[in-house]
């Protein structure tokens, strides 16, 4: 995609929608947990809450449409981001109206169709950032993507804990709600070049689904790729999925929840997210995954050990260790994913890509529940620690850095 933008430019318009994607999934990721478990919800319930999120595994599906249709007057991709906001803004300012607290149920139901909003945005937003940067640019915009949306996370979540605690429900969605339309004004002042996604031919789901697996399946080392993006923040998942409830049964408050996971987790995540996406290109693909991999295994760990007996400033301290390799991590993966994608399929390539690792991570965050219950918060995070490691061997063993191959050519010899 050819654009008069610089560098600068584009990383501010990939901040402004990634945050926008990140602040209803913090609320529903950090917010949600606490406020059930303080309504006495098990620990196994609050884990299949996390299935509410199935809209971001299962948005493969229509992104063959995104691919080939968008608005011409808006643009093939800023035609979907512009509308798709404004609803999740519409729907949580919505919510506010009501007087008094909302209730479980209606919450629930709004976060599920918070998330087909996003994820649907998603799909465009990635397809975008794809097509908008070289490749030069590529480390640094996946940083800036995990920022942008660990710092969107931090506002749904750690924020908003601290106000609900002092302001209450209405002043809480009203300032999502605000918040997301002051995050639309660079993608509403942005004029989208022409794109080189296709407009015609068959769109269907299954043409799109066969065309796909065609392509992948011409590729060498495709099983071991798609089985690192399963195993690389399934681990992770699974302890952050808890992590939470943790916090809650350890004695922490509203306000000290929004502080440890607000404060301290907005600056270590988004210096995560920034030095991963630094270094990624510097280090190579393939130790930027080992190394990265390696510290987001071992600040697993470490909510291990702080489960067996640990302060405030302590689990703080962990906190900010896990969000600070979590975002390098992160940053590093997100990264390699652009590689294999085709222009002419930006979106829907890198969808298959992320749509699988939030298939896994919705898994191990929908089974945390029953892991914690059953062994223990301590060996639960020793257990998520493991299958943190077993990613990094994975890497290790099988990783060969992903290309794109072009429609028709013969799959080069890894």
């Amino acid at each position: 995609m050819k654009t008069s933008l610089t560098t600068p430019q584009k990383l501010g318009l990939l901040t402004s929608l990634y945050l926008s994607q990140g602040l209803p999934f913090g609320f529903f990721t950090q917010t949600l947990p606490v406020l059930l478990r303080t309504q006495g919800m098990s620990l196994p319930d609050i884990g299949l809450a996390n299935l509410l999120a199935l809209p971001w595994a299962l948005k493969f599906l229509w992104a063959p449409l995104m691919d080939r249709y968008g608005s011409e007057r808006l643009g093939q991709r800023r035609g979907y981001i512009l509308p798709l906001q404004f609803l999740s803004a519409a729907l949580l300012l919505g919510l506010a109206v009501p007087q008094g607290a909302v209730s479980i149920p209606v919450l629930l139901v709004a976060v599920l169709l918070v998330n087909l909003l996003a994820a649907t945005q998603d799909v465009a937003t990635d397809g975008l950032a794809v097509e908008l940067l070289e490749r030069h640019e590529r480390g640094w915009g996946n940083g800036i993507q995990v920022a942008g949306y660990r710092v969107g996370m931090v506002l749904g979540g750690g924020v908003m804990l601290m106000v609900i605690d002092t302001l209450g429900w209405r002043a809480t969605l009203l300032s999502m709600g605000t918040l997301l339309l002051v995050a639309s004004v660079p993608v509403v002042l942005f004029r989208e070049p022409p794109s080189a996604a296709p407009r015609h031919g068959n769109a269907s789901t299954w043409h799109w689904l066969r065309e796909t697996w065609l392509y992948w399946s011409r590729r060498p080392g495709t099983g071991a790729w798609f089985t690192l993006l399963v195993l690389f923040k399934a681990g992770e998942h699974l302890a952050t999925g808890m992590l939470r409830t943790f916090l809650v049964d350890s004695g922490l408050n509203l306000t000290q929840l929004g502080w440890m996971l607000g404060v301290v987790g907005f600056t270590t995540g988004l210096l995560g997210a920034l030095v991963g996406g630094a270094l990624v290109n510097r280090l190579g693909h393939r130790r930027a995954l080992l190394v990265f991999g390696t510290l987001q295994a071992g600040a697993v760990l470490l909510y291990a050990l702080a489960a067996r007996g640990a302060s405030i400033p302590l689990l703080t301290l962990v906190c900010g260790v896990e969000h600070l390799t979590s975002g390098m991590a992160t940053a590093a993966l997100f990264t390699v994913m652009m590689e294999p994608c085709r222009p002419e399929h930006a979106a829907s390539d890198y969808t298959v890509q992320a749509s699988l690792v939030v298939l896994a991570t919705g898994a191990a965050a929908a089974a945390s529940g029953f892991s914690a219950q059953a062994f223990g918060y301590a060996w639960h995070f020793t257990l998520s620690a493991a299958v943190c490691a077993l990613a990094v061997l994975w890497v290790a063993l099988t990783f060969h850095p992903p290309r794109t191959l072009v429609s028709g050519a013969q799959p080069e010899v890894s």
